[in-house]
């Protein structure tokens, strides 16, 4: 399975994602992601939010994403239910090891 991680994208995005599987962003990424969230439906590539450490806050962002991991303290369904997000989890595990 081949991810590929926001910070790492540099040049061509689309042709960046092109044969990945997902894409790993932070909270801290998303406002600079637009382009890389538009090309990952483009180019069939699932996306993941590692939102740990800072506060959801719902936008368009959220229809782009496939799964968002979050702190322990933040209610799982209730952010899936109001998002749509297909998987949200709270742990402090690596975020790899919930993709699938």
């Amino acid at each position: 399975m081949e991810v590929l991680y926001f910070h790492k994208l540099a040049g061509d995005i689309r042709a960046s994602m092109q044969g990945k599987r997902w894409l790993v962003l932070t909270a801290a990424d998303l406002p600079h992601a637009t382009a890389a969230l538009a090309f990952s439906e483009l180019e069939d590539v699932l996306v993941a939010v590692d939102h740990r450490n800072a506060s959801v806050e719902d936008g368009l962002w959220m229809r782009a994403v496939h799964l968002l991991v979050v702190s322990g303290g933040e209610d799982c369904e209730t952010i899936q239910a109001r998002s749509g997000i297909t998987k949200v989890v709270a742990t402090n595990e690596d975020l790899e090891e919930q993709l699938w």
